[in-house]
């Protein structure tokens, strides 16, 4: 798991989980990168991390994918985002391609639904937090389930 302050800078991040890929003998590596786009009157995402809850998450991952002989990669950024920029990188790297194919799926849908990742909209400057683009947490004040 890497956080980075700020935009991703995809070519890097990718061409070094290639290499540690092919240093592996495997015949998969399968990326999503996720890119911030023009919607309304957004001029960047912005993102807040709550770092233990999402190592613990990333930790069960790993432990998934290497019960089926696969690594799991993730990259996000942390702070503002502008559009066209990369905010979010994750990849599967296994000798099989079907593990890869299935994995990459659930785990981008997985962290979608339940990274604590606090979302904010940044229009003329500021930023307005995205509840609706946040992931709820139980007992987690504004992001509690409960208050759903």
């Amino acid at each position: 798991m890497e956080l980075y302050s700020g935009p991703l800078n995809v070519d890097e991040i990718v061409s070094r989980w290639h290499k540690e890929a092919a240093a592996q003998n495997c015949g998969a590596f399968i990326t999503f990168v996720g890119i911030i786009r023009k919607e309304n009157k957004i001029e960047a995402l912005s993102f807040d991390i709550y770092e233990p809850i999402l190592k613990k998450w990333f930790e069960n991952w790993q432990q998934k994918a290497k019960a089926k002989g696969a690594t799991v990669k993730m990259a996000h950024a942390v702070g503002d985002v502008p559009i066209g920029k990369s905010s979010y990188i994750s990849a599967v790297i296994s000798p099989k391609r079907r593990v890869a194919l299935e994995l990459i799926d659930e785990f981008v849908e997985d962290f979608k639904a339940n990274a604590p990742i606090w979302k904010y909209d940044v229009i003329e400057g500021k930023r307005v937090y995205a509840k609706e683009r946040s992931t709820p947490m139980n007992g987690a004040g504004i992001l509690s389930r409960s208050g759903q």
